[in-house]
């Protein structure tokens, strides 16, 4: 798996779990957060499902797939991939799994070093150390309805090595994630929509459990 395509998988577990609620910019940062921040403190578990389209100059048409997330925090994730062909990948105990079985991909690597980093970037920081991070900009968007769009764009040569634009709809009724597209040096960019979210359902282990054949 390529840094980009790792970045992206520990981005959407913190940014799914609700942390989003941290990442406004000034104009908009104060009503943002303290909306934010009663879901944030009971957030403990959370399922969705998701589109992910991703577009690279490499491809002649984008890849479209579909499927679910479910999330129990702090750091575990399951995303089921149902379309167009069955894969998962899992985030849990400071690992990453990647089952592919059409493609006889089975594939476990740590990523304990790139979760200290992410949380050190978006977890538990302050507004002003958030933007000494990143250029934030917000505006109510008018692309989608009901929304709030944030900019993001990295200041550190560290975070832009990885991703040079994060681009993030926040739901203006329920302070939730309701897309976000990331933008690779490579200028590959991959944007994920999120539906029917559910806050805090009980989640049996069997949701982490990878995709068979």
């Amino acid at each position: 798996m390529s840094a980009q395509q790792l970045l992206r998988l520990v981005a959407m577990c913190l940014l799914a779990s609700g942390l989003i609620a941290r990442l406004a910019a000034a104009d908009l940062f104060d009503e943002i957060y303290a909306r934010g921040r009663p879901i944030d403190a009971t957030l403990k578990t959370l399922t969705a499902q998701f589109s992910e389209t991703t577009e690279s100059p490499l491809l002649i048409q984008p890849l479209v797939s579909q499927g679910t997330i479910a999330v129990v925090r702090p750091l575990r994730v399951a995303m089921q991939y149902s379309a167009p062909d069955r894969r998962s990948v899992i985030i849990d105990r400071g690992r990453l799994r990647i089952v592919w079985p059409s493609r006889g991909i089975d594939r476990t690597m740590p990523i304990g070093s790139t979760e200290k980093r992410i949380q050190q970037y978006f977890v538990g920081t302050s507004p002003s150390q958030l933007r000494s991070h990143f250029d934030i900009a917000a505006r109510v968007a008018s692309d989608r309805p009901g929304t709030w769009f944030v900019a993001m764009t990295p200041k550190r040569k560290q975070i832009a090595a990885g991703v040079s634009q994060l681009d993030l709809w926040i739901g203006t009724d329920t302070v939730l994630l309701a897309a976000m597209r990331m933008v690779f040096p490579s200028g590959e960019t991959t944007l994920l929509e999120f539906s029917k979210v559910h806050l805090n359902p009980a989640i049996a282990d069997s949701a982490f459990q990878p995709a068979t054949p």
